[in-house]
């Protein structure tokens, strides 16, 4: 979908794990941007019927972007810079609702 651009430093790049695989990418791009450069498509799938979502807007008005980054659920992907050692999960189907304990 895109080419990364060529001659790239080890500097300029940081490593992200996506789904337990290690993923050299861009450094100071959207985490949006650096799966698409590393052909990580789709990046969700729909909660009823599973179809494939990919990044639409880039901009944070669409949410067909939305993945679990560090722990944290529905990130909006394009919204976030990539950081060294990030933590990434494509969502799959509906979110987890986690139970509220009583204080």
């Amino acid at each position: 979908m895109f080419e990364p651009m060529a001659g790239l430093a080890a500097k300029d790049r940081i490593t992200i794990q996506v789904d337990g695989r290690s993923l050299q990418v861009r450094k100071g791009i959207s985490l949006a941007m650096a799966l698409m450069e590393a052909n990580v498509v789709p990046l969700r799938r729909t909660p009823l019927s599973h179809a494939p979502r990919s990044p639409l807007c880039l901009m944070g008005v669409c949410f067909e972007c939305l993945c679990h980054v560090d722990g944290r659920q529905n990130i909006q992907s394009c919204m976030v810079e990539v950081v060294d050692g990030m933590n990434v999960r494509l969502a799959n189907g509906a979110r987890r609702v986690e139970a509220v304990r009583d204080a």
